[in-house]
């Protein structure tokens, strides 16, 4: 009888890692100093200050920055605000589920190219393009990629770039773990490399709290006034109590001191999790090592007898579907989200899947 359900099925931050008593602090000092303002209707471009900080992170004007209910939500306005063009959008294949749904729920054209260690084949992107023309948009996730860990290397950030301008395509490119690094070298964005053909959107849901809801775009003051439209004619504005709170961890400078808690909170869970597919699943499966985010992807080798849902829910596993990161295939791949789950709950997690695999559960 399996006593607890080990979930290796959402990538969220753990409740330990909210800064609740913080966030307290900040809402009531906000409300002290602007209160007036923030209970009330506003900007649908997001709270003034929290959006003076990410454009002076970002090194852009204010007007080329939107703060939304998260980044998806954002990414979501500009499909719709975009939709009028027929080009189809390109993604990595594996690529973040909700994407996915985002790109079919409009009717557009999605063609995925195979990611391998954070590489894509370059020549293949190339002959699609000459044969059935350029994307409207090329959607990435270069650091830590969800779902399955990997970075894009520097020379193909570049090519990405290159291929851009002479193609007259924009890059998406998604950032929500860019600064969760356990290891290796930091590598510049796609944003620092050519601004001009890339739209940046993040989050602080995995460095502050995804409760709070705050997501935000960094794009061309055309895409942005477009995004604030849309979005004022949806919902008028987004939670400027929760900017105006998060604006208030930031200036006290808990930001950078939560950062570090962070890290090494999960560096040790990215170890663990790592330790473990080395010690149990290295005969079964293929993984790129991650250095930093929430996510490690696995292919198993074969392609018989593969786990069903029933297998690992038996097994005492919550599993995401493979195919859901995928336009076709992926029923070899698993997700292992680590972030949420401690050292122990890691090590019993893939003891289970190991005996899945052994089909002995």
């Amino acid at each position: 009888m399996v006593k607890e359900k080990i979930n290796f099925n959402r990538g969220v931050p753990p409740a330990e890692s909210f800064p609740s008593k913080k966030i307290v602090q900040c809402l009531e000092k906000a409300i002290q100093r602007d209160g007036d303002s923030i209970l009330q209707y506003g900007s649908s471009a997001g709270y003034p200050p929290l959006i003076e900080w990410v454009a002076e992170k970002y090194g852009v004007d204010t007007n080329q920055v939107v703060m939304g209910q998260g980044s998806l939500q954002l990414l979501d306005i500009l499909v719709k605000t975009s939709f009028g063009n027929q080009n189809p959008i390109f993604v990595e294949q594996p690529t973040y589920d909700r994407t996915l749904t985002i790109f079919r729920r409009a009717g557009v054209k999605v063609k995925g190219f195979r990611l391998e260690s954070g590489r894509m084949d370059f020549e293949e992107i190339e002959a699609e393009i000459h044969k059935n023309g350029s994307p409207k948009f090329f959607y990435i996730i270069p650091d830590f990629q969800n779902p399955n860990g990997s970075v894009m290397p520097l020379e193909d950030r570049e090519r990405m770039v290159r291929m851009a301008e002479e193609y007259s395509f924009t890059i998406i490119e998604d950032g929500p773990y860019r600064e969760l690094r356990y290891g290796g070298e930091a590598l510049p964005s796609i944003h620092q490399l050519a601004p001009k053909c890339t739209i940046h959107m993040s989050s602080l849901s995995k460095l502050i709290s995804p409760g709070m809801r705050i997501g935000y775009m960094v794009a061309s003051a055309e895409t942005s006034q477009k995004i604030r439209q849309y979005a004022e004619d949806t919902y008028i504005s987004p939670n400027l109590l929760s900017h105006a709170a998060a604006y208030e961890f930031i200036r006290n400078g808990w930001l950078d001191e939560h950062l570090t808690l962070l890290l090494n909170l999960y560096r040790k869970r990215r170890d663990a999790l790592q330790s473990s597919l080395a010690g149990r699943l290295s005969e079964f499966a293929d993984w790129t090592e991650t250095q930093g985010g929430f996510f490690i992807g696995v292919f198993l080798k074969g392609e018989s007898d593969l786990p069903n849902n029933a297998d690992y829910k038996k097994a005492g596993l919550l599993m995401s579907r493979g195919t859901a990161f995928f336009l076709e295939g992926g029923e070899n791949f698993i997700r292992l989200p680590f972030c949420a789950l401690d050292e122990n709950q890691i090590s019993e997690g893939i003891i289970r899947l190991r005996k899945v695999l052994d089909n002995g559960v």
